[in-house]
Order: C-alpha cells, then sequence, then structure tokens
C-alpha cells in the first residue's frame, strides 16, 4: 500500500512476518547492550578484570554478528530454541556481573534487557521461563558473594521482583502490539477489497457511461441521416411530380404506337423512383418508442426492401423461409428494423459474390427464433468476445456501433436474447429470440431452459 511507503521505517517493519520484525528490533537492542557493555568495561569497570570482561563481551559480539548476519538474510537466528539463547543470555549477564562488581555491578540491569527482547520476541510462556532462569542466575550470583553486605542483601530481594514486574509489563505490552499487528492487518485487508470493490464499480459506471455515449452517437447519426433523407425526397419529389404531370399530359395527346411504349416506360420508372424515395422517407423519419402489435414477419420483409438499396447487394441470393401459425408480438416496430437491417446488411459485407444469405424462423413456446445466417469467411475466434462491445469494428469504415445497438435493443429494450450462435470459416449464424409477452405485458414468459447464454456479456 502507498501510505506504508510514508511510515517511519519501524512501522513498514510490521509488513514482514512477525518473528522476523521482532529479530529486527532485538538485533538494534543487542548491539546497542554490546557499544554500552564496552563503554562501562574500558571506562568505570575494574581494571584487573578488564581482559576476561572485554573477552567476555566478544563472544557477545560474536553472537550478535551471527544473529545480524542472519537478519539480513531474512531468517532468525536460533528461532527454534529460544530457552537455548535464554540460558546463554542469563550465564552471559551473571559472569558479567561476577568479574565486574557483583550484585551492584551496572550489569545487572542486562537482566531487564534480556526480558524486554525476549517478550519482544517470543510466547509469554517462554517469556515467563525465561525470567525464572534470570532469577536462578541472579541468586546463584548473590550465592557467590556471600557474606552479603546490607546493601546487597535489599538489591537482591528486590532485583527478582523488578525481574517479574517487567516481565509482566513486557509481555502485556508485547500483546498490545501483536493485537495492534492483528487489527491493522485486518484493516489493511478490508481497505484492500474496497478498494477492488471501488475498482470495479468505477470500471462498470465506466462501461455504462461509455455504452451510453455509443448510444448517442448513434442516435445523433440517424438524426442527421433522417434530415439530409427528407431533404434529398424533397428536393427530388418536386422534380419528379412535374416530369410525371407532363408524362400524363403527353400520354392524353394521339401518340404512335412506339412513342406511347416510350412514355409508359417513363412513368413506370418514375413511380419506381417515387416508391424508393417513400421507403426512404419511411426509414429515416424519427423513431417512435410506439410499442404495437407487430408481425414479425412483415417487419424482416421491410429490413429486406430497404437492404436492396445497398450497394453490395448486388449478386446474392436471399432465402427466407419464414414459420407458419405466428402471433402478432408486442414490440416496437421502429427498432426491431433497425436490428434487422443491421444483421442484413453486415451478412452482405461478409458474403463473397455469389453468396447466400438465409433468413429462417421457429417459434416455440411463446418465443420467436430468428436466424440470420451468412456463408461467409466467418469472425476470427479472437474477435468473436468483443464484436458486442461498442465501437469495436473490423471493417475499414466501420463505426463498431451496430452490433452493440442490436443487443441493447434486443435484450434491454423487448426482454429478448441476441447471440453469436455459430461462426467458422462457412459461415455465421446470429440468432435472435423474441418473447410473444414481452415486459410491456403484464405476465412474461420465462426463457427456454435450453437457451444458451449470449455472447460478449
Amino acid at each position: 500500500m502507498p501510505f506504508l511507503d510514508s511510515l517511519p521505517k519501524t512501522f513498514s517493519q510490521a509488513a514482514l512476518p512477525r518473528e522476523l520484525a521482532a529479530q529486527a528490533v532485538t538485533v538494534r537492542i543487542r548491539w546497542f547492550g554490546l557499544i554500552v557493555g564496552y563503554l562501562l568495561v574500558n571506562l568505570e569497570g575494574i581494571a584487573s578484570n578488564r581482559p576476561v570482561l572485554n573477552a567476555i563481551l566478544a563472544l557477545g559480539t560474536l553472537y550478535a554478528v551471527l544473529d545480524t548476519y542472519f537478519h539480513l538474510r531474512q531468517q532468525a537466528f536460533l528461532s527454534k530454541w529460544p530457552l537455548f539463547i535464554s540460558v546463554m543470555e542469563a550465564t552471559f549477564i551473571g559472569l558479567l556481573c561476577y568479574f565486574d562488581q557483583g550484585l551492584s555491578s551496572s550489569f545487572r540491569f542486562y537482566y531487564l534487557l534480556s526480558l524486554l527482547v525476549c517478550a519482544i520476541r517470543y510466547q509469554p510462556s517462554t517469556t515467563y521461563t525465561t525470567c525464572g532462569l534470570h532469577i536462578i542466575s541472579y541468586l546463584t550470583l548473590a550465592a557467590l558473594s556471600f557474606p552479603l553486605q546490607r546493601e546487597q542483601v535489599t538489591a537482591t530481594i528486590l532485583m527478582p521482583v523488578l525481574m517479574g514486574w517487567v516481565t509482566w509489563a513486557c509481555v502485556s505490552f508485547a500483546g498490545l502490539l501483536k493485537y495492534a499487528g492483528q487489527r491493522l492487518a485486518e484493516l489493511n485487508d478490508q481497505l484492500q477489497q474496497n478498494q477492488l470493490l471501488l475498482e470495479d464499480r468505477i470500471a462498470e459506471r465506466t462501461r455504462e457511461l461509455q455504452e451510453s455515449q455509443a448510444l448517442l452517437v448513434q442516435h445523433e447519426k440517424q438524426a442527421a441521416f433522417g434530415l439530409l433523407a427528407a431533404g434529398i425526397a424533397h428536393e427530388v419529389g418536386n422534380p419528379l411530380a412535374a416530369i410525371s404531370s407532363l408524362v400524363q399530359l403527353l400520354n392524353r395527346r394521339e401518340q404512335d404506337e412506339y412513342t406511347r411504349e416510350r412514355l409508359h416506360m417513363v412513368d413506370d420508372q418514375l413511380r419506381r423512383i417515387q416508391r424508393t424515395l417513400r421507403e426512404l422517407v419511411d426509414f429515416s423519419r424519427p423513431a417512435t418508442k410506439a410499442v404495437s402489435a407487430c408481425d414479425v414477419h412483415a417487419v424482416i420483409d421491410a429490413a429486406l426492401n430497404i437492404a436492396k438499396y445497398y450497394k453490395r447487394r448486388k449478386g446474392k441470393q436471399i432465402v427466407t423461409n419464414y414459420c407458419t401459425g405466428t402471433p402478432p408480438f408486442r414490440i416496437v416496430r421502429d427498432q426491431l428494423v433497425q436490428v434487422f437491417l443491421n444483421l442484413i446488411l453486415n451478412a452482405m459485407d461478409a458474403t463473397p459474390e455469389e453468396g447466400l444469405i438465409k433468413i429462417e424462423t421457429e417459434y416455440s413456446d411463446g418465443w420467436l427464433k430468428i436466424d440470420i445466417i451468412d456463408n461467409g469467411s466467418g469472425i476470427r475466434p479472437e474477435d468473436q468476445e468483443k464484436i458486442f462491445q461498442p465501437y469495436f469494428t473490423t471493417k475499414p469504415t466501420g463505426t463498431g456501433l451496430g452490433l452493440f445497438v442490436c443487443q441493447r435493443i434486443v435484450q434491454h429494450e423487448m426482454g429478448g436474447r441476441f447471440e453469436l450462435t455459430e461462426s467458422t470459416s462457412a459461415g455465421t449464424t446470429f440468432s435472435v429470440w423474441l418473447p410473444e409477452h414481452s415486459q410491456f405485458d403484464s405476465e412474461p414468459i420465462p426463457l427456454p431452459v435450453q437457451m444458451p447464454l449470449v455472447s460478449g456479456n
């Protein structure tokens, strides 16, 4: 976590295993004790015993070097034998006191320092056992100092009491630190979980925003296309009306057979152009959200009538195989026309010259299944999971919104299903399931159990 980097080094060690973190503290305490010990021996100690005391401190230094070496390797020295370490420290401190000033030696406070280190590093039972070993070491030192003076008797009584009190205090303090460390770890885990949850929510909201933006772009393009188509129809319609009137006037006059046939052909072509303009205006008019009972097959035919003007329609065969006995479906007609038109245009783009596009329907248990099948080269496996994402396209001039909008309309607006059911090198099949009773009705029909999940969700 970034905020741990801003804490002091002592607190950042909480991220280490507890034993290694305690080891880091004990190593510093041991070196502190050794440095103070050398100062006491060489500045205030008994001159005759300095070589012995320095030799004892040298052994302690050797142990501290080994302890530091293992700590730098992220290991704890003699971690499996804590009582052996306690025996060595009790002996080490007792020898320092014996060769220094006996019961009055300043090294007797090393017993308290050793208990502090033990409480930080080991379990309470080990610390209390170490306290007992230190008391035995101190009492042994007292036995070797007989006869005792009055102040030595007082020190002999008070020092074990002080060791016991320090042991209890250090164990309690170490337990508090351990509890605080555990709570910090728990809170840190909760913080990480909340952070992951927040990131997931941000990603979800970002995805929803991108989808809304994609729908808005699509609607704006459709509105612009509607205005353009209406303008074209108006500009072309007026000259066509004038030409049609002139043709009708000429037909009223006496004409030879050749001229009459040619005027009749001109009139037929004018009617064809007018019919095309009406289809263009009908498709480009502002979409309505009105729900009505519609024949889905008629909606598919309407989409086919619009798609026949697509430049890539030439040379491709479209075959429809509609089931019979299909009831009217309560849907938004304009939206469903857009869905089928997008799928038909995509199939035309994917189909080679002289290719075949099949549209099949099947009605069962209140659901109408519509399959749009082409014999193109298929969709690459690595792209099949992305085709329903907004702005993803494999076409040089595509917007990447067609399939995304289709899925949104079918699933979110009509309560149906829309998926890529098959795509191989032999062709591609997209399937649409529409419920006879949608969310516009009071009692929608549940999905069939055998229906697969939607791809890309």
